[in-house]
């Protein structure tokens, strides 16, 4: 093993780093010591802004294979071999908490994929319940505010001033579905490798043809479901706040893997408005009855970050990352999320934020983008523009593979609700179709929660639980009574 011995960031050997200069041995520290200088300086930059929201995440390393090729249905390259293997890295995150929350609160879960394809990154952004507080992306940054702690006493949401929160709840009908969700004890959670994931989002895949088919994203752990109650996510987060990030590391540098089954729901456009919701509404599920899942493949995640920083905090994802063969849907949502995440990742780790290892393809890069900050990527040549002659016509554009969609829009440019919002008929059936634990634990959650707010606020939300289920609505008012 070779010696390694310390330098400053130049390259200069350092033969102490535990004494700075001084005049004498007691004197006064002399400016000219850059070794001193240097490290102070790095250690005070050491910190990059928080994440807005998934803020304390956990990370792991692994591949993709397809169970058998998709072509059928999208021309993406990942999904046609089944004896290739894609690499990923994927972030587990507790979303409204800061970097210190513990990782059992009752909150919602990310689960964020990066494939590493033939045809650069491929980003699959979910959480781990299936629909979400709202369906239009100009709330998301109302919904945030109303999630996090109090801009006058920093407090946060789950503490006893929690009106806040279902002040807003209690304005927003279409929240009533997601309520009924991360309620339940799939919002308090102890382990990543036992948790289910989902697009939310409705996207596209389409085949060489031309022809695109609406999807839904699921991804189901084969090691099964696993959760905790609110009484175990207290005591948990009392005594060991980082159960789930250490759970999936330790598993991990065992030796063991951690597997997740990916299985899609498809639907064919013309379809869309024979539905009596709205498929393209973020706050619905696609009853599996209708639109049954369909295995696509297998992901297994087998290796740990070597340096949590440089792999984990600094990975960076956006759903407009996307591969030929995948679109996006008209969801608003996602309209919105396509601009929000590239955006925030800027702000947050600088415009050139895909050139970091973590979140570089692994295929070449060629475009005229240039400069910023941490450039490390530089274009090379005088041509840093399209079209040229002098740098021989390079980079040219990327022929097209297959048939383009090309879908056909017209309408009136307007700010209006979605025709199909029934904000309440698949929160009543999301009630319904749990046993009677799970009913008494959804009801005794919200009521725990919901006894913190002012009277006028209960009253409202409780117009929306009884529209939802009368019985679940009288039981979260007895509660709240009692």
């Amino acid at each position: 093993m070779r010696d390694e011995y310390l330098t400053t960031n130049q390259g200069e050997p350092v033969t102490d780093d535990q004494n700075s200069l001084t005049v004498g041995q007691r004197g006064p520290t002399l400016l000219q010591d850059i070794v001193l200088l240097e490290k102070l300086a790095h250690f005070d930059r050491e910190r990059i802004p928080e994440r807005v929201v998934h803020a304390k995440g956990a990370g792991a390393h692994g591949y993709f294979k397809v169970y058998k090729s998709m072509g059928s249905y999208t021309k993406a390259k990942f999904l046609q071999d089944p004896s290739k293997e894609t690499p990923v890295f994927v972030r587990f995150s507790v979303v409204i908490g800061s970097r210190g929350v513990a990782d059992t609160v009752r909150d919602v879960r990310g689960f964020a994929v990066k494939f590493y394809t033939e045809d650069g990154n491929y980003d699959l952004v979910g959480n781990n319940l299936p629909v979400f507080f709202i369906r239009d992306a100009i709330k998301f940054p109302d919904l945030i505010h109303a999630l996090k702690p109090d801009p006058v006493s920093n407090i946060p949401v789950d503490s006893a001033a929690n009106s806040r929160f279902w002040d807003y709840m209690s304005l927003i009908p279409e929240a009533t579905h997601m309520l009924t969700w991360v309620f339940s004890d799939l919002g308090t959670i102890k382990s990543y490798r036992f948790m289910e994931g989902f697009g939310v989002n409705t996207y596209k895949w389409i085949n060489a043809k031309g022809k695109a088919m609406l999807i839904k994203y699921h991804w189901k752990p084969l090691g099964g479901v696993q959760y905790i109650d609110s009484k175990e996510a207290k005591r948990l987060a009392g005594i060991d706040p980082d159960i789930a990030s250490r759970d999936l590391f330790n598993t991990l540098a065992s030796g063991k893997t951690v597997e997740y089954e990916l299985l899609i729901q498809m639907m064919n456009l013309k379809d869309q408005d024979k539905q009596d919701f709205d498929p393209l509404d973020a706050t619905k599920i696609w009853p599996e009855d209708k639109f049954p899942l369909m295995p696509v493949g297998k992901m297994v995640l087998n290796r740990n970050p070597q340096n949590f920083f440089a792999e984990v905090e600094q990975s960076a994802f956006c759903p407009a990352a996307i591969v030929p063969g995948i679109d996006f849907s008209n969801d608003k949502l996602l309209q919105g999320r396509i601009f929000s995440y590239g955006d925030t990742q800027r702000y947050r780790l600088g415009a050139n934020y895909l050139e970091l290892p973590i979140n570089r393809p692994k295929v070449p890069v060629n475009n005229n983008q240039q400069d910023g900050f941490m450039q490390i990527m530089p274009n090379m040549g005088s041509a840093n523009y399209y079209p040229n002659t002098i740098g021989g016509g390079l980079p040219k554009h990327a022929p097209e593979t297959g048939i383009p969609e090309n879908p056909y829009v017209e309408g009136k440019v307007v700010r209006e609700k979605i025709s199909k919002t029934d904000d309440y008929t698949q929160a009543g059936d999301r009630y319904r179709s749990m046993n009677k634990t799970e009913q008494d634990h959804l009801v005794s959650n919200i009521v725990e929660n919901l006894s913190c707010a002012d009277k006028a606020i209960q009253d409202r939300m409780l117009v929306h639980f009884k529209k939802a289920d009368k019985e679940f609505g009288n039981r979260i008012a007895k509660g709240l009574k009692g």
